[in-house]
């Protein structure tokens, strides 16, 4: 059969003549032609090669690489079954010539070439242990379904121990820990072979894909690298072109498109790419052609399907997505990229039941696949949460935050549903599911499939948003109710437009409502954005999606929420929300965003230079009467007096002068500057306010009422501020002012409603408020978060539970005694209880042993409050939507 393969007289390569080199053709220099992108020369010299060692199988495997990547596909094909008939016994000849098949129509053939290997192998393993063998037959393997730990010691660990420079043995390895989702193994692989081989495009481009789902900084990097060294290198013009078609560049994507037909016309990810932007761009006839043009030569090629619904699932078109990876999967069911894609796209259409057991399948045909891996465990996860359910919403989360806090979400959800709904005029036609989530890892591997995903508060798909709990935060507290109102705004606005909007615009809209709902929730200028605006950072607004993807900081990441959100202000100030409406509306019938904006408000370069007006005169009314030129380090640091007086309306020097004076505990001279930044900028808000300075020194002096003040006005302005929220919790009990105490508990408790403090502080006020039902819960809540004196909560329960009938006080009070069984109050209590009136109805004169401590246990009067970051998305030091949110 293979000497069929071949008729007589057969050339190999392209018909016409080759003009012998004056020299021998050179198969190191040649190879080198191909790694740099000369395919051209490299297809003139392997065709030499050819000639003049007609039975060398590298010039022929070396010729079929160069005019595949260049799309001459029957061209390889003669030389591909020439090698196969003439290297009987070359596995690298038939794992080389499989791709020809597939792409010359000939799909069986190329199935031929699989069990060929394995009967080779199987026969002559002896012959087939030298590295470029063993990459081979490792490569079948996994093809063949071999496990891949197997795959990856007995093949590829064997290869690179016999030959460790060459680019094979980091290639494969590296190519298997990508598909298997293992990023990190991918990245140190391909880094241990640039360390051999720096200017290997091949590795440069896998380093960039280890990259691409973490660090789109350094993928780029990676791929500016490989590109420089090979312009033409395939792989890395399609990756770019995969951040571009993400970034909304669609013009740029487009570019470089036509960089990767140029090299080869019939490039079946090209078009691929194409048919994706033809769909965004609501050209449906066009996408089927595009479409078709990518399947020109490979008709069932899994992979074009594939990629055309996972790059619609990433712009949120989930439904269309999950079309495309069934018909991938009609193709080839095996076909596990499609699969694993698929059962992402079903849970984040709310299908569940399907989509879990998919994974699970896909699970037990692949048990090293990181993303399926995680889905599985996940699964066992949130079995065990409880879930939380009215007309419309399921709420999930563990079953300790459930009970503390479960039903104050679900009333903030309703809320939410309520008040946007009416504001953007939509009826939802499905309930919505919201899984919050106490360990940060799980929420990473239900929102991305990947643990590693720090720096998102909150993720909405349409009608399921995954939210981090206020557990997985730690020392970087934020607002849980506004990440759930901004996530729930998303699911209107997705909805509105059926998942067809820009970045910018759901994440600008999202902050927009947060603001709206509490003016403490999303962002306000602040000294850095002030600096972004007038020194020129401002995105153009047709471009500001890109600014989500590769921000050249953290920071610069927090500013494109907060641009986005400007921008919505912006239109709703000078065309009102009505108009917004509309813009969403067409979106959602598939209009382009800079056309429905024209329609709607004005073209977008008018929108473009009045949006930066706009935007300046914001930038402009921050301290208008500071000065906020910042000066260098050096200069901070060698102040004299006179300089800073000299300075004394510089915001940066004013607040140095401050902490300056905190840090040597000068607590009068610091009032002095700090006044004057808040008198000449009042609205403040993060950890590093001036008002929790001026906090700390009037504490620190004993004037508790100018504290007071400072942190009160702190607390409006601020919605994270748990500190400055539990100190005047603490203020207001001294003075008795309990709904001061319940209005800052309320606060707390947005932000960490996992702590004992404030529970225990809002249970007394509203006690002595005769906040009855709010005693009671808050009571509960401190019992369920295991405070270290749970007698007094008891035995306060009880008491409560006692006047309102409730027989649940009898198992307070037995709790309160048990601990403490000398607590004479608990003893009447109980005899109260069962009817029975106690001998003494007069309070004791002294404390008994085992009675409970006081209720309340201030805090060190000495400690200075501490300071919080600021609010949603996620700020720099933890890393939505605090997120990045959903896009």
């Amino acid at each position: 059969m293979l000497a069929a393969t071949l008729g007589p007289g057969r050339a190999f390569g392209q018909a016409d003549e080759v003009e012998k080199p004056a020299e021998r053709p050179d198969l190191d220099k040649a190879t080198q032609s191909f790694i740099e992108g000369r395919y051209d020369e490299c297809i003139h010299t392997a065709r030499a090669g050819l000639e003049d060692s007609r039975y060398n199988v590298e010039w022929h495997l070396l010729l079929i690489d160069a005019l595949m990547v260049t799309g001459q596909y029957s061209n390889a094909l003669a030389v591909a079954d020439h090698a196969v008939d003439q290297f009987r016994t070359s596995i690298r000849a038939r794992y080389t010539a499989r791709p020809v098949y597939f792409y010359n129509g000939q799909p069986e053939r190329a199935d031929e070439m699989l069990g060929e290997i394995n009967y080779l192998a199987k026969n002559r393993m002896w012959a087939y242990t030298d590295p470029v063998n063993l990459i081979s037959l490792g490569r079948a393997a996994l093809e063949m379904q071999a496990d891949p730990r197997r795959v990856l010691e007995q093949f590829y660990d064997r290869a690179k121990l016999g030959s460790p420079n060459r680019r094979d043995v980091y290639l494969a390895p590296g190519d298997l820990a990508l598909g298997k989702g293992d990023f990190q193994l991918a990245s140190r692989i391909f880094a241990e072979g640039l360390r051999k081989l720096p200017d290997d495009p091949d590795l440069l481009c896998g380093q960039a894909r280890a990259f691409a789902s973490s660090d789109r900084r350094r993928m780029l990097d990676s791929l500016d690298q490989a590109l420089t060294i090979n312009s033409n290198h395939i792989p890395s013009h399609l990756l770019l072109v995969d951040h571009l078609v993400d970034a909304e560049d669609y013009e740029s994507a487009d570019t470089a498109l036509e960089d990767v037909l140029r090299i080869n016309p019939s490039q079946p990810e090209a078009w691929a790419f194409r048919a994706v932007m033809a769909h965004l761009d609501a050209r449906f006839d066009e996408e089927v052609e595009l479409r078709k043009k990518a399947l020109a030569h490979w008709k069932r090629n899994p992979a074009v399907d594939h990629l055309i619904g996972r790059k619609l699932s990433q712009k949120y078109r989930f439904k269309e997505g999950a079309d495309y990876q069934r018909q991938a999967l009609a193709y080839d069911s095996s076909y596990l990229p499609a699969r694993i894609q698929l059962a992402q796209d079903l849970l984040r259409l709310g299908e569940e039941e399907e989509g879990w057991a998919l994974a699970k399948a896909v699970h037990e045909a692949d048990g090293y696949d990181a993303t399926v891996f995680n889905l599985v465990n996940l699964k066992e996860v949130i079995d065990r949460f409880t879930t939380l359910t009215n007309e419309h919403f399921f709420l999930r989360m563990s079953a300790e935050e459930a009970a503390i806090y479960g039903q104050r979400a679900l009333a903030l959800l309703e809320q939410a549903r309520e008040t946007l709904c009416e504001r953007y005029q939509v009826e939802l036609d499905r309930p919505t599911i919201v899984e919050i989530f106490p360990e940060q890892k799980d929420f990473g591997v239900r929102t991305f499939g990947m643990p590693d995903n720090p720096g998102f508060l909150g993720v909405c798909f349409g009608p399921v948003i995954t939210a981090n709990s206020p557990a997985s935060r730690g020392l970087s507290p934020n607002n849980w109710e506004a990440v759930l109102w901004h996530e729930f705004c998303h699911v209107i606005t997705l909805q509105m437009t059926r998942n067809k909007m820009p970045r910018w615009l759901s994440e600008g809209i999202s902050v927009y409502e947060e603001r709206q709902a509490n003016p403490t929730w999303g962002q306000i200028m602040n000294p850095e954005y002030r600096a972004f605006v007038l020194e020129g950072d401002l995105t153009p607004v047709g471009e500001l999606s890109g600014a989500f993807l590769a921000p050249r900081s953290e920071l610069h990441l927090q500013f494109a929420y907060y641009q986005s959100y400007l921008v919505v202000d912006f239109i709703v100030q000078n065309y009102g929300l009505d108009k917004l409406r509309l813009i969403l509306h067409e979106l959602g019938e598939g209009a382009d965003i800079n056309d429905a904006i024209a329609r709607h408000t004005a073209p977008l370069d008018e929108i473009e230079a009045a949006f930066e007006e706009f935007a300046t005169q914001r930038a402009e009314a921050l301290g208008p009467e500071l000065k906020w030129d910042r000066p260098e380090p050096e200069e901070l640091a060698e102040a004299d007096p006179d300089w800073t007086e000299l300075k004394r309306d510089n915001y940066y020097v004013l607040m140095h002068q401050a902490q300056q004076f905190l840090r040597a505990e000068q607590w009068e001279a610091a009032k002095a500057p700090l006044q004057h930044v808040i008198e000449k900028y009042p609205d403040q808000r993060g950890g590093d306010s001036a008002y929790l300075m001026l906090a700390l020194a009037h504490r620190k002096l004993g004037e508790t009422e100018l504290e007071r003040d400072a942190l009160t006005r702190f607390s409006l302005l601020d919605g994270d501020g748990v500190d400055a929220y539990l100190r005047l919790m603490e203020l207001d009990h001294e003075r008795e002012d309990w709904r001061g105490v319940i209005r800052n508990a309320e606060r707390y408790l947005a932000v960490n409603p996992l702590l004992p403090q404030p529970y225990r502080l809002l249970a007394r006020a509203a006690t002595e408020a005769g906040e009855k039902p709010m005693a009671i819960n808050a009571y509960q809540n401190l019992l369920r978060l295991h405070p270290p004196d749970p007698v007094s909560a008891h035995f306060e329960l009880a008491k409560l539970l006692h006047e309102t009938g409730d027989p649940g006080a009898r198992r307070h009070v037995l709790e309160a005694l048990e601990d403490a069984p000398r607590f004479r109050d608990a003893h009447r209590l109980l005899l109260k209880i069962r009817g029975e009136a106690p001998a003494d109805e007069s309070p004791s004169p002294s404390t008994p042993a085992g009675s409970p401590p006081t209720a309340i246990e201030p805090k060190d009067a000495t400690a200075p409050p501490a300071t919080t970051s600021p609010g949603t998305p996620a700020p720099p030091a933890a890393p939505s939507e605090a997120e990045p949110k959903s896009p």
